[in-house]
C-alpha cells in the first residue's frame, strides 16, 4: 500500500513571484501526477514535460486536463503497468515568456572601427535592451538543462559579450561615418538589433528591443573632432562674409568715429564682397579669380588691416594652400 499512500498532484501551475526567473522546475519530488488532473499555463508562460530525459510535450497558455488523450507522447514513451495506469510521473518545467526589460550593455573597453572619413577610430557605446524567451526546447537544451531554476542574471554576461562582439562586427566595415552614427542613434539601434538577432536566437531567445543611448570617442580625440566639425560647418565664403560683417560693425562702433575707421570697414567690406563674388562665379569666371595664391594675398591684406587675426589668417591660408596642386 506504500504506492497508494503517495500524494497525487491534481493541479500544476506556477504563480510567478521573483523577477528575473526564466525557467522553474515544478517541485514534485516523488509525487505523481493524477491522471485527469489540471495543468494551468498562464499568459506569458509556457510549460514543458520531460519524460526519461527527453522533451515529451510543450504547452502554451491555457488549461489542460492531463489525460492519456492530451498526453499521447507521454503514454507512448512510458510502459505503464495495467494496474497503475492512472497516475504517472514526469518532470515539469515552466518558462517565463514575458519581456525581460531594461538590461544594460556597454563597451568596457573602446572598440576599434574603420571610419570612412577619420580612418581607424576607437569608440565607446552604452545602452539597454530587452529580450524574451520564445523557444523553451532550445533554451532547455542550451542554457537551463536540468537546473531547478534559471535567472536572467546568469545570462547577462554572455549576452553583453555577444552584443559588443556583434557591434564590432556590424560597424567594422566602415560604411557609416561616426558623425552619422552619433546623429541618428535610432537608425543605428535598429541596424544593430538586426545584426544581433541570430546571436539571441541561438539560445531560444528573441531580442525585443535594442537602444544605443550614447556613442562617443575617447576624450583625447574629442578636440580634433570638434575642430573638424567646425571647419565643415563654415566654408570659405561664409567665413569671409561673417568676418566682413564683424569688421563693418567694429568700424561703425570705433570710438574715434573718424573717416579712417569707416574707410577701413568699407574697404574690408568691399574686399570681402569681391572675394565672395569670385567664389560664387565657380568655374565660369576668370581663372585668376579662383587662384588660391591670389586669395591668400587678399586675406593677407585683410590681416594687415586688422580685420583678420593671426590665427584666422593662418587657418584659412592653410586651407587655400591645400588646393594648390
Amino acid at each position: 500500500m506504500g504506492f497508494f499512500s503517495k500524494q497525487f498532484i491534481d493541479v500544476i501551475e506556477w504563480v510567478e513571484g521573483e523577477d528575473g526567473v526564466l525557467s522553474l522546475k515544478y517541485p514534485m519530488e516523488d509525487n505523481e501526477i493524477q491522471n485527469g488532473g489540471q495543468l494551468t499555463v498562464r499568459e506569458s508562460q509556457m510549460a514543458m514535460f520531460i519524460d526519461q530525459g527527453r522533451v515529451a510535450d510543450v504547452f502554451t497558455p491555457g488549461r489542460y486536463p492531463l489525460t492519456t488523450q492530451t498526453l499521447p507522447l507521454l503514454t507512448n514513451l512510458k510502459n505503464w503497468d495495467k494496474m497503475f495506469k492512472s497516475p504517472f510521473k514526469s518532470d515539469v518545467y515552466f518558462f517565463s515568456t514575458r519581456d525581460q526589460m531594461d538590461l544594460k550593455w556597454g563597451t568596457a573597453q573602446p572598440i576599434t572601427i574603420r571610419d570612412p572619413e577619420m580612418g581607424a577610430i576607437r569608440i565607446r557605446a552604452f545602452g539597454n535592451y530587452s529580450f524574451a524567451l520564445t523557444d523553451p526546447k532550445l533554451y532547455f537544451k542550451t542554457v537551463a538543462g536540468t537546473k531547478d531554476v534559471s535567472h536572467v542574471s546568469e545570462l547577462e554576461g554572455q549576452l553583453r559579450s555577444g552584443i559588443v562582439t556583434g557591434m564590432a562586427s556590424g560597424l567594422g566595415g566602415g560604411k557609416t561615418p561616426f558623425i552619422e552614427m552619433a546623429a541618428n542613434q535610432m537608425q543605428l539601434s535598429q541596424t544593430l538589433q538586426t545584426a544581433l538577432d541570430p546571436f539571441f536566437s541561438n539560445y531560444g531567445l528573441k531580442l525585443k528591443s535594442f537602444f544605443v543611448q550614447s556613442i562617443s570617442l575617447p576624450e583625447e580625440i574629442q578636440p580634433y573632432l570638434d575642430k573638424a566639425a567646425g571647419m565643415r560647418m563654415l566654408d570659405l565664403q561664409k567665413y569671409m562674409q561673417f568676418q566682413s560683417a564683424e569688421a563693418m560693425v567694429a568700424a561703425a562702433n570705433n570710438p574715434g568715429g573718424g573717416a579712417a575707421g569707416t574707410g577701413v570697414g568699407l574697404g574690408a567690406g568691399m574686399a570681402m564682397g569681391q572675394m565672395m563674388a569670385q567664389g560664387l562665379k565657380g568655374g565660369g569666371g576668370d581663372a585668376a579669380e579662383s587662384d588660391p595664391v591670389a586669395m591668400i594675398d587678399q586675406l593677407h591684406g585683410l590681416f594687415k588691416k586688422g580685420v583678420l587675426s593671426q590665427a584666422e589668417f593662418d587657418t584659412k591660408k592653410a586651407e587655400l594652400l591645400k588646393r594648390i596642386k
